[in-house]
C-alpha cells in the first residue's frame, strides 16, 4: 500500500473527490490508495490549481508549472492574473467569479500566456469547495491549444471562401455584363467608329477576365499553402 503524508493543500485538492470514493467495489481497498492513483493519473495531463476565496493561488501541480513555465514559488501567493493573456474582456472573468461565488461550477475555454509570452488554450472547470476553514476553488484544466488553432484555421478558411465569392461576383460579373450588352448591338447598323469602340470594350473585358483568372490562380495557390501549415 502507498504511504505518504498529504500536505494541507493536497488534502483540499482531494476533499471533493473523496466523497465519490467512499464505497469501493473492493471492501478491502484503502480509499486513500485509490485516491493517490487517481491524483497521479490526473497530474499527467490535467493542469491543477487551488485558490483561496480571494483568488490567491495556494497550490499548483507540476503540470501547471510545466505548461506556464513559472516555478511553484513564482505562482503560489499570486492570482491567476500572472498567466492572463489579455485576450478575454473583463466581463468574461466577472461572469466567472459571479458563478463560483454563487457556489456553482464554472466551465469555459480560456487563453493563457506562458512566462515566455507564448499562448495556450485550456478547457477549464472551476469547482467551489467548502471547507471548515472557508471556501476554496479547485481548478482543473485540459490543454486544447491544437483544437483552438484548428478552429481559427477553419474560420480563416471560411473567410477566404467568402472573399473568393465576393471577388468572383464583382470581378467577373462586370465584364460579362459589358460583353452581353455589346452582343445585343445591331451589327447591320453600326458605324466603323462604333465598331472600334465595341472592339475596345471587348478587349478591355477580356483583359479584365484574363487578369482575374491569373489573380484567382495565385490566390488559390496561396490559400492552399496557408492551410498546409
Amino acid at each position: 500500500m502507498l504511504q505518504r503524508c498529504w500536505s494541507p493543500c493536497e488534502k483540499n485538492y482531494i476533499h471533493l473527490t473523496l466523497s465519490y470514493m467512499k464505497n469501493s467495489p473492493n471492501d478491502d481497498a484503502d480509499p486513500l490508495y485509490w485516491l493517490e492513483c487517481y491524483k497521479k493519473a490526473i497530474d499527467v495531463n490535467i493542469i491543477t490549481s487551488i485558490t483561496d476565496a480571494s483568488g490567491r493561488i495556494v497550490y499548483v501541480n507540476d503540470k501547471f508549472c510545466e505548461v506556464s513555465q513559472f516555478s511553484r514559488k513564482e505562482l503560489v501567493g499570486k492570482s491567476h492574473n500572472i498567466i492572463n493573456s489579455g485576450y478575454h474582456p473583463d466581463g468574461f472573468f466577472a461572469d466567472l467569479w459571479k458563478t463560483i461565488k454563487a457556489g456553482k461550477i464554472w466551465n469555459g475555454e480560456v487563453r493563457n500566456r506562458t512566462k515566455s509570452g507564448t499562448y495556450y488554450w485550456v478547457d477549464t472547470v472551476i469547482i467551489p469547495v467548502k471547507l471548515d476553514a472557508g471556501i476554496q476553488y479547485l481548478s482543473l484544466r485540459l490543454i486544447i491549444t491544437e483544437k483552438k488553432e484548428l478552429e481559427e484555421k477553419r474560420a480563416e478558411y471560411i473567410k477566404s471562401l467568402e472573399d473568393l465569392l465576393f471577388m468572383t461576383s464583382h470581378r467577373v460579373r462586370s465584364p460579362l455584363t459589358a460583353m452581353k450588352g455589346l452582343s445585343m448591338l445591331d451589327a447591320d447598323n453600326i458605324s466603323k467608329e462604333e465598331l472600334k469602340l465595341v472592339q475596345g470594350y471587348l478587349k478591355s473585358s477580356i483583359d479584365d477576365l484574363d487578369n482575374f483568372t491569373k489573380e484567382m490562380t495565385q490566390y488559390l495557390c496561396d490559400l492552399k499553402e496557408l492551410f498546409k501549415r
